[in-house]
């Protein structure tokens, strides 16, 4: 990646023209430019010398006879005199002088990082002259007899630069294939007009560049992104792979991974720098950029090779989708590119065969010392366990970047030290909102503590929570997860009837990992066409291997039935459904909970998929005195004649008729601005008696049956 030496020779301006104290590439801009206004000024006296120039004819705008007859008179351009010897030389000495001291020249390193030939330098800049000095655009307008045109031509070009305009080696720097085409840093415009005809453009990069400005494109810009090289083990083959020479590679990239902070960690070991680009953030058709597929991938080149650095940019599906072309342009790159992508690498893309690897997750230890290192610095609660609190996500470096500096600024503008709870908040800020699309998410707010169940269901609840927050550590570092396909995931089936708190538990657990809660929605899952409730239940999966959320299926049943006998080809379709279910569960990378009321209509083939079956009882009288309580909070008035041990032993209901008990007791007592008292919740039990199709019954209400008899 170190410059090359210099393939272009100039021809300046004089050394006497140079400034005496100035800045020495600057200085070297200016002294080509001075060779090109002097071969402006030879070229300014043939017209005057010829037999053409004393025709009064139409200044451009028609062409008369004695111009036709002057035109026929005179011979077929040859090439121009040279200008004299020594010139170019002087200027050349003092440039090497310049750069030996340090100075950054950057027609040299744009020339040097390019491979541009000498000729190709001098038609650079004679195309740059006008965009640097106004001069340049009524002295290009004279020697084409039309002021309008105040950009060089093909054909003027060639001959500021000495060259005949029959040469087709001259030609054949301006093809498209040549460098000064292929990488962006000249533009042929009016492609109607003759080849000769046609004006030459520098694009605003390249002049921002060699009048040293550093600015991206502003498409390349909208792409950029800041990639944390992470300490993968496994950057050392790539690494040994660009010192030989192999500058393209592509990484396959899974849930959880992180290609770009891979590349990121191969550059920075080879001591080269990276521009690193994200895909994703292209808008559909490309809506708002000013360059077309190829030209965008031509100005990402670009842009890493006047950086000197390598390029990292994906998922280049992205770009392959909207033209396939744009592969070559990485692969004819001047500078390493790394590729990356979910996919497999398709070799109908191109002939060239790229490196390819794939992207190791990495591990706890990796993971613990990265978030280590981001919060160095920063003021930290004395009581954060920083392994116990960030063990459980499964974060790229980029996204523990962004978590870590947003705990970091929240932490700052609330002026306390970053703790737990500003950790869970930062990594709840990286969850991409694509799968909210599918699923509703829930913010988890429940706790353990919240719950009313029997001791040896919160057990299972909290072993399922410490299940995901070590499973990294268990089937990964210590090697439980096998050598299978089988996914890392943790997943568990709540049965139970109605109400029984299934949903809470689900909350809880969520909360505990400080992850959110995502229940998917039904009605966008289930098609009545075949094979499309599978599609979308992979994006589901998909996108819930990238965030850091418990996937909650309500209802699982309904996608989880019992398999049947084929008797008719719906039979075969609805087996195939339930199968790749089966399927795709078992490689799922997440925590996902299943809950469902009718547990005997799910299939069989699940119970070996879980890690934990929890079933849920209807809760006995203890917990339903505890559910009364818990759901007449302290902010509730109440009367004082509430007996809840009466309403706890006489009333068989779950949590959740409870809940809606007190509820509807309290929307009663409101309108009078009173407080709840006993006979609001007898009367809602009656009410909640009827939605369930009971009856209300003396023995069950004792003293309070007048309250619900009518």
């Amino acid at each position: 990646m170190a410059p090359a030496a210099r393939t272009s020779a100039g021809a300046p301006a004089r050394a006497g023209n140079r400034p005496a104290a100035g800045d020495p590439p600057a200085d070297y801009l200016r002294e080509r430019l001075e060779l090109v206004r002097r071969r402006v000024a030879a070229a300014a006296g043939r017209r005057r010398a010829s037999e053409w120039a004393h025709v009064d004819g139409g200044h451009g705008l028609f062409v008369s006879d004695e111009e036709v007859d002057a035109l026929l008179r005179l011979p077929l351009a040859g090439p121009p005199e040279p200008l004299p010897a020594g010139l170019a030389e002087a200027v050349e000495e003092a440039a090497d002088r310049a750069e030996a001291r340090g100075a950054d020249i950057r027609v040299r390193r744009l020339a040097a990082s390019f491979a541009l030939g000498a000729l190709d330098v001098e038609i650079l800049l004679v195309a740059l002259a006008p965009d640097v000095d106004r001069r340049f655009e009524r002295l290009y307008g004279y020697l084409h007899d039309d002021l309008g045109r105040r950009r060089a031509s093909v054909g003027l070009a060639l001959e500021l630069c000495g060259r005949d305009s029959m040469s087709a080696e001259a030609h054949g720097r301006l093809h498209p294939d040549a460098p000064l085409r292929r990488w962006g840093l000249l533009e042929v415009e009016d492609g109607a007009r003759p080849l000769l005809a046609r004006s030459l453009r520098v694009p605003d990069r390249v002049i921002s560049y060699l009048l040293g400005g550093d600015a991206p494109d502003p498409d390349v810009r909208r792409l950029t992104t800041a990639l944390v090289p992470a300490g993968y083990p496994a950057t050392g083959p790539m690494a040994r792979a660009l010192r030989e020479g192999i500058w393209l590679l592509y990484i396959r990239e899974r849930p959880g991974t992180a290609a770009g902070s891979l590349a990121a960690g191969v550059f920075a070991e080879l001591g080269v720098g990276v521009v690193g680009l994200d895909l994703r953030r292209l808008p559909p058709d490309l809506a708002g950029f000013e360059l077309d597929p190829r030209a965008l991938a031509v100005a990402c080149v670009r842009e890493a090779t006047l950086a000197a650095s390598g390029l990292v940019l994906g998922p280049i599906d992205l770009l392959v989708g909207a033209d396939p072309r744009v592969v070559q342009v990485f692969v004819d790159a001047p500078v390493p590119v790394v590729l990356t992508g979910p996919g497999a690498w398709e070799p109908r893309w191109t002939d060239a065969v790229p490196l390819v690897v794939e992207a190791p997750p990495p591990d706890l230890a990796a993971r613990e010392r990265l978030w280590a290192d981001l919060l160095e610095g920063a003021e930290l609660a004395d009581d954060l366990d920083l392994r116990g609190a960030t063990g459980q996500y499964t974060l790229t470096p980029e996204q523990t970047w962004r978590a870590a500096r947003a705990a970091g600024l929240h932490a700052g503008a609330a002026g306390r030290p970053v703790d737990e709870e500003l950790l869970r908040e930062g990594v709840r800020a990286q969850n991409a909102g694509r799968l909210e699309a599918r699923a509703r998410r829930i913010p988890a707010r429940a706790t353990f503590a919240d719950l009313v169940l029997p001791a040896r269901v919160l057990g299972q609840l909290e072993e399922i929570s410490e299940w995901a927050r070590w499973r990294d550590r268990v089937r990964g570092e210590w090697g439980m997860g096998g050598k299978g396909s089988k996914g890392h995931g943790v997943t568990a089936l709540f049965a139970g009837s109605s109400g029984t708190g299934k949903t809470l538990s689900a909350e809880a657990i969520a909360s505990s990992l400080g992850f959110d809660l995502y229940a998917i929605d039904l009605s966008t899952v289930v098609d009545k066409y075949i094979g499309e409730t599978e599609k979308h239940l992979e994006r589901i999966f998909e996108e819930a291997e990238g965030v850091n959320g418990v996937l909650f299926f309500d209802e699982a049943d309904a996608l989880f039935g019992k398999r049947s006998e084929t008797k008719e080809a719906k039979d075969r379709y609805a087996n195939v459904e339930v199968a790749y279910l089966l399927q795709r569960m078992e490689q799922f990378n997440g925590v996902a909970v299943l809950a469902t009321n009718l547990q005997a209509n799910l299939d069989e083939a699940f119970t070996r998929r879980l890690d934990t079956l929890v079933v849920f009882p209807d809760p006995e009288e203890p917990e339903r005195r505890r559910l009364w309580d818990a759901h007449l909070p302290a902010t509730l008035p109440r009367a004082g004649d509430l007996d809840l041990d009466f309403l706890a032993r006489a009333f068989v209901l779950t949590g959740g008729d409870i809940r809606n008990i007190c509820l509807a007791a309290a929307h009663r007592a409101a309108p009078g601005d009173r407080a709840v008292a006993m006979a609001d919740l007898v009367w809602a039990t009656g009410r909640e008696y009827r939605k369930l199709g009971r009856l209300c019954t003396e023995a069950e209400f004792g003293p309070y049956f007048d309250l619900v008899r009518t």
